[in-house]
């Protein structure tokens, strides 16, 4: 029995349909789009070391990346997930417990001279901060469940993202409608960005974290190590970073009448935690990828609240595929114009030989 439809119209309907699965399929997995997204972030990771002992020194695949697998729960996930809970436990703590916050503001609008805000837009914006920071970072008492599905997802697709190594990547050379150069520099963009925002900025964030608490304990600062904690997480953000954590600290101890303490904090940051950031990344920029801090930063906003805390790494990643597909544009389009010049040089060459 012949088919109703033509060639054309069944390539129509073929894609339409293609496009209308993906959409449910997309719409499905639309709340656990995190977990595919982490794994090919530790895909690009782990990947060096996949190849050293997989591939160079024909390790059994499974044996190497389930000993990956283990390494990234143990020195990624847990101490992530640990700092995570503390912070998130003492953003909720303070936003339940406001009093100490408004003596805060109370000192800082005597020493000023200026009301800062009321005592009830403080209230109201601690609580949202406490109820964002649970969206945003890991909380067991949040969705232990979802959070236990997302990371046995991640890791499975992981596994089989390395040990089905060859077949994912002509995968994506295949299906990705782009050419091979495209895609080369796409991947180039990828590997530049993980490596910037997650290896580079991880190490970074750490050391100034590290400086900030060791900081504000040797001056006398409560709660030095949850502070340290949160001065890692800021140190994620370009340009405002740790300053917003050691900042009002060295403010609140000048409000305080602890002068020397006061300066000493502020004399640290501006010096040494600041200047820091910038010398490591001088260090890590050919190693690890030189991703323009203007990008990074759009990026973040972008992504974290999109994404949440793996936002720090898509964000800046979209934008800069981005800026790739729009370079990848230009280029095919003047390449374009230059054969189409060529071509009316010959044309007009071949018409004044005739004459």
């Amino acid at each position: 029995m012949n088919n109703i439809y033509t060639p054309q119209q069944q390539r129509i309907l073929l894609i339409a349909s293609l496009i209308i699965i993906a959409g449910f399929i997309i719409f499905g997995l639309s709340g656990y789009i995190s977990a595919f997204l982490g794994a090919g972030i530790l895909y690009v990771v782990f990947r060096p070391w996949f190849t050293a002992l997989a591939i160079k020194r024909n390790w059994n695949r499974p044996l190497v990346t389930t000993l990956i697998i283990i390494f990234s729960v143990v020195v990624i996930i847990m101490p992530f997930l640990t700092l995570s809970l503390l912070l998130v436990d003492r953003i909720q703590y303070y936003s339940q417990h406001t009093e100490d916050i408004l003596n805060l503001a109370k000192k800082a609008e005597e020493l000023t001279g200026y009301q800062i805000t009321s005592q009830k837009n403080i209230q109201t914006i601690l609580q949202q901060g406490g109820s964002y920071a649970s969206r945003l970072l890991p909380s067991l008492a949040g969705g232990a469940l979802d959070f236990i599905v997302i990371l046995g997802l991640m890791f499975f697709t992981m596994y089989f993202m390395f040990v089905q190594q060859d077949a994912f990547q002509k995968g994506l050379q295949k299906y990705l409608p782009f050419k091979h150069d495209t895609q080369k520099e796409l991947g180039e963009s990828l590997k530049n960005n993980v490596n910037a925002n997650v290896l580079g900025q991880a190490l970074v964030s750490f050391v100034q974290g590290a400086l900030t608490g060791a900081t504000l304990w040797v001056f006398g600062v409560p709660d030095a190590i949850f502070w340290g904690t949160v001065a890692f997480f800021m140190a994620f953000i370009p340009v405002l970073g740790t300053p917003l954590v050691w900042g009002p600290a060295g403010l609140i101890q000048l409000s305080q009448g602890n002068t020397s303490q006061g300066i000493g904090i502020l004399v640290v940051g501006v010096v040494v935690i600041i200047n820091i950031d910038n010398l490591l990344r001088i260090m890590l920029a050919k190693r690890m990828g030189d991703i323009h801090p203007l990008v990074t930063l759009a990026g973040i906003v972008l992504g974290v609240p999109i994404f949440g805390i793996l936002g720090l790494v898509v964000g800046p990643l979209l934008l800069s595929y981005f800026i790739v597909l729009i370079n990848v544009f230009e280029r095919d389009n003047k390449k374009q114009e230059k054969e189409v010049a060529i071509a009316q040089e010959l044309v007009v060459k071949e018409a004044q030989l005739k004459k």
